[in-house]
């Protein structure tokens, strides 16, 4: 029986739970914080999510769960949401390789492109450093409510493009997740609606940003990138605020 831990709890609002069959990931939205629990652990995350008790959990798990933000106490039972289900992904014994979006690309520098990479450095950039990933996650949510259209995949494969070529020029770090918030910002300026996605794969785990349209097509992304499961989308029919 817990002393110190309350009996009762359920996960955060801002955290995301995909389960692959050898660990469960929990990814907080609110920092951008990763967990990885393994099965034993993840049995008692299952647990707690169907009664909403944290009776049956090891109090020292119950306590860092807690600790970390993943759980909050709550005063009676409240039962959360099953984890995402994620598939079984092929045995590579560590050494999988998923090179979604790394392709380098040439042409010219675009200023607007630019404009929406700094736009996303300095949400990321521009108070607590704790808060970035919320700050970013609210931003995509406010600039994706406003978009009108959907792109075309020649539209969205345009702006994707410009921003990754443009990026390659930036005196700071720019990967998948700048890159691909700032395509959203800049198709949302345009009026035009996309699907930002946040996903995990697994062996190793390992999470990635992209765009994709919205019926669900990657933008100017390899094959590999279906291995990842989205565990956060915004934009269009998708809009989930955390």
């Amino acid at each position: 029986m817990m002393t110190d831990v309350t009996p009762f709890a359920q996960a955060a609002r801002h955290v995301r739970a995909v389960a692959f069959p050898h660990v469960l990931v929990l990814i907080d939205y609110r920092n951008g914080h990763v967990q990885c629990l393994l099965p034993q652990a993840a049995a008692h995350w299952q647990d707690a999510a169907r009664s909403g008790r944290l009776t049956t959990m090891p109090q020292p798990l119950a306590g860092h769960l807690i600790r970390t933000g993943a759980l909050r106490p709550t005063q009676m039972p409240t039962p959360w949401d099953a984890p995402l289900p994620a598939p079984t992904p092929a045995a590579s014994w560590g050494g999988a390789e998923h090179p979604a979006g790394l392709t380098q690309v040439t042409g010219p520098f675009s200023a607007t492109a630019a404009v929406a990479l700094a736009t996303t450095w300095s949400i990321t950039r521009t108070g607590r450093r704790k808060r970035a990933m919320n700050r970013l996650v609210r931003a995509l949510w406010a600039s994706t409510s406003t978009a009108g259209r959907p792109a075309s995949p020649a539209e969205a494969s345009e702006v994707v493009l410009a921003v990754r070529r443009t990026a390659w020029h930036a005196p700071v770090r720019t990967a998948c997740l700048e890159e691909s918030a700032a395509a959203t910002f800049l198709l949302a300026a345009r009026r035009l609606s996309v699907v930002w996605c946040h996903g995990i794969a697994a062996d190793p785990v390992r999470l990635h940003a992209w765009v994709q349209t919205v019926d669900g097509d990657p933008v100017a992304e390899p094959p590999s990138t279906r291995a990842y499961t989205p565990a956060l989308t915004i934009g269009a029919r998708h809009q989930h605020h955390p």
